[in-house]
């Protein structure tokens, strides 16, 4: 039998390991946000080349794999003269890759809004930066956050990943605690799915708050 002791002490050394876990989401989501808002108003941009090669990077990053993206930025990138921190390599890689997928979420909830009240916007003289504040992005936000909130479940279990570059996430110390004493394999474990659990009901009830924000006085 496990004594609680030990079984509280391996709990601790993991929740401790989870703070890297979830910086690290934090970091790579609000990244890949900024890049997903950017490439996904980008792709709908009237010049061909700016869609060429924005959809060139979606296609890239949702063509292959996470795990391969990482290595390249974290191991190849050093030859180009480029070398990142574990962390940073991590947050660059995850956010590029999500940023990627979620730039279609956007497209989708910029071209969701019926053309009818964009041109009844202009016809009322609104300028561009008022169109998209008081028409268009209230109601692409709708329709976006579903999306959003489910890439968000992804890029928490992505993170795992990081492990493999070294970097000491939750993941990678469930790992090291397992090597150093094979007995605890199946608590070490038990209490790391446990807490990728929590982390993503925290993180999904959040996106949960901002729909039904967002949906307020909604029909």
């Amino acid at each position: 039998m496990i004594k609680i002791d030990k079984i509280l002490n391996i709990l601790l050394r993991l929740v401790d390991a989870s703070k890297v876990t979830i910086s690290l989401t934090i970091v790579a989501a609000l990244l890949a946000s900024v890049i997903a808002f950017v490439s996904g108003i980008l792709l709908l941009n009237r010049h061909k080349i700016i869609r060429f090669l924005v959809r060139t990077y979606v296609e890239i990053f949702r063509g292959t794999s996470l795990l391969v993206q990482l290595y390249w930025i974290y191991f190849v990138l050093p030859f180009f003269g480029i070398e990142l921190p574990k962390f940073t390599a991590g947050v660059v890689a995850i956010a590029l890759n999500y940023g990627a997928y979620s730039a279609e979420i956007v497209r989708a909830g910029f071209l969701s809004v019926p053309k009818e009240q964009i041109e009844a916007a202009k016809a009322l003289n609104f300028t561009s930066s008022q169109r998209m504040r008081y028409i268009i992005f209230p109601q692409a936000i709708r329709i976006m956050l579903p999306g959003l909130g489910n890439q968000m479940i992804e890029l928490i279990k992505g993170t795992a990943l990081v492990s493999l570059i070294g970097l000491e996430d939750l993941t990678y110390s469930g790992v090291i605690m397992r090597t150093n004493d094979i007995a605890d394999t199946f608590i070490i474990f038990i209490l790391i799915l446990l807490i990728y659990y929590a982390i993503s009901t925290i993180f999904a009830s959040g996106f949960k708050l901002l729909e039904k924000r967002a949906n307020v006085g909604r029909a």
